[in-house]
């Protein structure tokens, strides 16, 4: 059986299309900028400062020394709602592999806040 085929088509998707460029740069500045686990001040300082910067409710820092969650108080909806969640990961000098951002969603139900972990 086939998945079904996502489209970037619709309002939603035009909207975050026009975010591309902003999200490249963000994104090319934390890959300029290669920091080990538990290491990542740098990369904690900008994912902070993005999270501010696009209003969410409350941002949590220092979580497993650099970790940030931010949290999104949202209505419950009978259906649930989607939480997104990214990590980053990285290898070190001379590690046989390297590990790309990851980003899973899952849903939710309830009236628990919605959260963002990054």
């Amino acid at each position: 059986m086939n998945a079904p085929r996502l489209l970037a088509t619709g309002r939603a998707f035009a909207r975050i299309a026009q975010f591309h460029p902003e999200l490249t740069a963000f994104r090319r500045d934390l890959h300029a900028h290669p920091e080990l686990g538990f290491e990542e001040v740098y990369t904690s300082a900008r994912v902070q400062e993005a999270l501010r910067l696009c209003g969410v409710d409350e941002v949590h820092t220092g979580l497993g020394k650099t970790g940030v969650v931010a949290l999104i108080h949202g209505q419950p909806h009978a259906n649930g709602s989607a939480a997104p969640q990214a990590n980053t990961t990285a290898a070190g000098a001379g590690a046989a592999t390297t590990s790309a951002a990851r980003a899973t969603t899952r849903a939710e139900t309830g009236s628990a806040p919605r959260m963002i972990g990054l």
